[in-house]
């Protein structure tokens, strides 16, 4: 099923502590799920993650206030240690060198000049563990000066791929290089939730790019304004990709020419060809000015090399505990402030469909759009 709404208002210490108190059963949930992962994996304790989590507290209020009293009041919210909350955030860095990287992605944006209605088209399948499916939901946040965010979330955490009420969106694709380190520095999913909070595509640059980073990632940002752009980044590093023919694809490995190791490219699922996979089926009606929303979804429903295809299904020769599928999909169209989303698998689940400003009103439901594979 389709992942529930948790829309909340006010500032940014409101908001955080209504969102803990919504979600305070999915947080445990979560929290047990990392903790348990932070021990096994990473010979973590509590007081190690605790210590951790302060490090990254103190790097949300440098890196941006209104992050860091989210996190608080959510802490607060949820019954749990700030602390916890934090690190949960970081989990990516927390777990940095234990092989706890198996996530992927596949993500495209067409530009508006290629697409039919003039639209910024940001699209994006979230490849990853099934079991943390029902501990994500959509977060929706309007703060007092009336800025929104709507993003896919895990419990515990503020960000994934979204958009905002600027018109600005972003999808987020796991990279892995050599200069992956521990330590303190801005987590990469602090930087998701900081493009989020940006207003214009230059702000969202800085808060990506301007940073100490301690972790690999990719992060393809666009806007209503009609331009997109693709950024690699690595600790001390990063790399950008433009539109060509109108669309940028990505999955999992780098794609410009960095100064670094790649430590994803071999291993992580059909990565090398995913995105010319999603190009090849997207590029004629890029060409032709007519791409729409239902091409985006035919592509991401795509069984090319199945069951590790851009629609990923579980491998059945892979143990239980490393199956890795499309939990989610979610389609955005940038001008009109709406996000489309289908739950696992997404060939055979409808999407359904949310305006930004409608999140945010009682008993608002969405409407449902693309139809299963097979159903008109």
């Amino acid at each position: 099923m389709n992942p529930p709404v948790v829309a909340v208002q006010g500032t940014y210490e409101e908001m955080g502590a209504e969102l803990g108190r919504r979600t305070a059963g999915l947080v445990e949930q979560s929290l047990g799920t990392y903790l348990r992962r932070f021990r096994d994996q990473a010979g973590l304790g509590d007081a190690d993650v605790r210590r951790w989590g302060a490090t990254y507290l103190e790097v949300a209020r440098d890196y941006d206030p209104r992050i860091a009293r989210m996190l608080e009041g959510l802490a607060a919210g949820a019954g749990r240690p700030v602390e916890h909350i934090t690190a949960l955030n970081a989990r990516t860095e927390m777990l940095y060198g234990t092989g706890y990287r198996d996530e992927g992605c596949t993500s495209v944006a067409a530009i508006g000049k290629h697409t039919r209605d003039g639209h910024t088209l940001l699209a994006q399948n979230w490849d990853w563990h099934p079991e943390q499916g029902p501990v994500t939901f959509l977060l929706a946040t309007r703060d007092t000066d009336g800025f929104a965010v709507l993003t896919l979330a895990e419990a515990g955490m503020l960000a994934k791929s979204g958009l905002n009420s600027a018109g600005l969106g972003v999808c987020a694709n796991l990279l892995v290089s050599d200069r992956d380190t521990g330590g303190a520095g801005v987590p990469y999913h602090y930087l998701l939730r900081g493009v989020l909070q940006s207003r214009t595509m230059s702000e969202a640059h800085r808060k990506a790019l301007d940073v100490t980073r301690i972790s690999s990632g990719n992060l393809l940002i666009a806007d209503a304004g009609g331009e997109a752009i693709d950024l690699e980044v690595a600790p001390g590093v990063f790399g950008a990709l433009l539109p060509e023919g109108g669309l940028i694809t990505h999955s999992n490995h780098f794609q410009c020419p960095l100064p670094l190791t790649d430590r994803k490219a071999a291993t992580s699922a059909l990565t090398l060809l995913r995105p010319a996979r999603a190009r090849h089926l997207l590029e004629d009606a890029a060409a032709a000015r007519t791409l729409e929303p239902r091409d985006l979804v035919a592509a991401l429903r795509d069984h090319y090399s199945h069951p590790d295809s851009i629609c990923r299904h579980a491998d059945p020769d892979v143990p239980a505990a490393e199956v890795v599928t499309t939990v989610y999909s979610v389609l955005m169209d940038l001008n009109r402030r709406e996000l489309s989303i289908a739950p696992e698998p997404p060939c055979s689940h409808p999407y359904e469909r949310w305006r930004l400003d409608d999140v945010f009103e009682p008993g608002a439901v969405p409407e449902v759009c693309f139809p299963e594979e097979g159903h008109a």
